[in-house]
This record gives structure tokens, sequence and C-alpha cells, in this order.
């Protein structure tokens, strides 16, 4: 408690007008199902964000208020309970008007290394900055149903960095977090995670053959997931996916992952389903 309060007073805050916010909240009804529209430590917590965090558009997109407002709401929510200090070692959010390209460096197993670029709408890089889309931002609240929201999934990463490579596992902290531990997180982590990648492979097995997975046409075959099917990818990934659905789309979550959405629950202090 200390800790948090000293950390408060390091940061000052932005302050809010009144009319932004609540047209801000109004635009992310579970934002506002979580925090309600009238508290005013989570209103200085996105202001002391908005204060130590440096925000710049990217590809000629000019930052408005309302959009730096609205990011910022996002990403303080995962930490509503933690605290800013969840963010620190790193200041900078760069905001895209759509998705970008990313460049992209893989070595092989056998010592080769391979360049290729694809097109993301998001990214979080170790001790540098998140990256966002503002386009796909927009479409996230419009498809919020399908536990989508950019923001979440790429600050979720920067708490899975705390502690070092996004590896699934956060920082746990001992006074705020009693009774979790790196092992049994592991071991319920993997649980689902493995589940999630066998109904995955269940679901590629039906695809048709002329039908991409990767394309908008595979997406009625994936739609009786618990999770976006991207969550397959990795355990990092899983954890940034299952976050997102944590706070956006809980009920879908708990009932295909009870445990790990308990273990969620306990990590981020926060029970979206008893809001």
């Amino acid at each position: 408690m200390l800790a948090r309060l000293l950390d408060a007073l390091r940061t000052r805050a932005v302050d809010i007008p009144s009319p932004l916010w609540e047209q801000t909240l109004a635009e992310h009804p579970f934002v506002q199902r979580l925090t309600g529209a009238d508290d005013p430590q989570f209103r200085r917590l996105c202001g002391r964000l908005l204060q130590a965090k440096v925000m710049t558009g990217a590809d000629g997109l000019q930052l408005t208020a309302a959009i730096q407002v609205s990011i910022a709401v996002q990403a303080c929510l995962p930490i509503q309970r933690l605290g800013l200090g969840w963010y620190r070692g790193w200041s900078g959010i760069v905001v895209y008007p759509a998705q970008f390209r990313a460049h992209r460096t893989v070595q092989d197993e056998a010592g080769l290394v391979h360049e290729f670029s694809e097109t993301v709408a998001g990214e979080a890089w170790e001790g540098g900055p998140v990256i966002v889309s503002w386009a796909q931002g927009e479409r996230d609240q419009a498809q919020a149903d399908f536990a989508c929201n950019v923001v979440i999934h790429e600050f979720a990463h920067k708490l899975d960095m705390l502690n070092g490579d996004a590896d699934g596992l956060p920082a746990l902290d001992r006074r705020l977090h009693r009774g979790l531990e790196p092992h049994l997180w592991r071991r319920i982590l993997d649980e689902a995670f493995n589940r999630f990648c066998a109904a995955v492979d269940l679901v590629e097995l039906d695809l048709p053959d002329d039908v991409d997975p990767e394309s908008s046409a595979a997406d009625a075959y994936y739609a009786g997931l618990a999770l976006d099917p991207y969550a397959a990818q990795d355990v990092a990934e899983f954890f940034a996916v299952s976050s997102e659905a944590f706070f956006v789309a809980p009920q879908r979550l708990c009932d295909a992952f009870p445990q790990w959405y308990a273990l969620l629950s306990a990590f981020y202090l926060q029970d979206p389903l008893a809001a």
C-alpha cells in the first residue's frame, strides 16, 4: 500500500475534462461496467498514465484528446487494482491509423536467418513502446462480443514482460497475489493452453481444402471456440488473448476454462463476472 501511495505521489496526472471522460466511458461499456462512471481513482489513474507515457501518432495519424483518453482507459483497466508501476520500464505508445507492416527476423533450427514482413494490429516491444492500430481498436469496439481488444492485448504483453521474456507468466507480487505460486500458474496455464490447441486442431481438421485458415472464410468454423484461434500461437499469446476475453467477454472464457479464469481474476484482482 505504501509503495502504491508513493508511486501516486511521484506521478502527476493529466486532468481529463468531465465531458470527455463521460463520452469515453460511454464508448467503452465493458470498462464502465468494471470501473463505474464516477470512480475518481480510476480517472486519476488514466490521467497519470497520460502524464507518464509519451503517445505518438504514426503514418500521418493526428492524435486527438479523444483517441489518447480512449487508449488510456483501455490500458488502465488491467492495472486498475495493480497500479501504474506495473507499466514501468518503458515510456512510449505509438498509434497507427490502421494495421501496419512489421519486419521480422527469425532464425530456424539449422541456424538460417529468415527475414519477412507481416501485417499486424499491434506489438509490444521488450523495453520499448506499445504499438497499436487505432482503426483496429475501433473495430474491436464494434465487435466487443468477440472479445477483441488490441489495447488490452498489447498491454497484457507488457505485464507478461515485466519479469523477463513473454512466457504467459507475469510477475507475481507476494503482497497482492498471496497463494499464487509460479508452479500453480504454469500448471493451470499449460492445461488450458493444451486443451485450446487441441480444440483448434479439431476445427482445422474440418476446414475444407479450399478454405484458407487465415481468411475470413474460416471465421464461421472457428466461431465455436472460446478464444480467438490466435491464442494457440504460444502461451504468451494465450495469456494476452485470454486477458482480452477476461475483460471484454468473460462468461465465455469462464465457461471454457474456469480454473484459468479464476487465476486471471486472482492476478488482476478483479472479477468481471461479479461486476
